[in-house]
């Protein structure tokens, strides 16, 4: 194949682009507002009297500050890529949430609870929230399709 076969990369699209900086603060501000307000208390009161569980402090914000990205690029361009699939619908960026939410988050707490560390009702708690989440972020991309 020749050099001018092989298309130049583009840079995203604008639509593309907005809903990534949607999701930013969408999902910065859920999964701040989840831990501190869910998430941190129920481990607290599952360990109680060991304040090492669930720290609020400088290097656990630095590695939820590398989650959190890592979790905005993942939904914003799965959504994305999945939404261009199967159609912008509600319908389809639910499906979308509930795919990713069931895969990123239902393990992660699946796998933590399989050892022992957590109750099956924290579950029931933070992936109905972690879809919740999921759902409007995947709408937010929905939304900036159309611009």
């Amino acid at each position: 194949m020749n050099a001018a076969a092989v298309p130049a990369p583009r840079l995203p699209s604008r639509g593309f682009r907005i809903a990534l900086i949607g999701n930013l603060v969408w999902i910065n501000a859920s999964e701040i507002w989840r831990y501190l307000a869910v998430v941190r208390p129920m481990i607290q009161a599952i360990f109680p009297g060991q304040p090492d569980k669930a720290p609020f402090t400088l290097p656990i914000f630095a590695s939820w500050t590398l989650w959190d990205t890592w979790l905005i690029l993942a939904a914003t361009g799965f959504y994305w890529l999945y939404l261009s699939w199967a159609g912008r619908t509600v319908a389809q960026a639910l499906a979308a949430a509930s795919f990713l939410t069931i895969t990123i988050f239902g393990l992660i707490w699946l796998g933590v609870f399989n050892m022992g560390l957590l109750p099956p009702d924290f579950i029931w708690t933070a992936v109905p929230l972690a879809w919740a989440e999921q759902a409007i972020a995947a709408l937010i991309v929905r939304w900036a399709m159309g611009r």
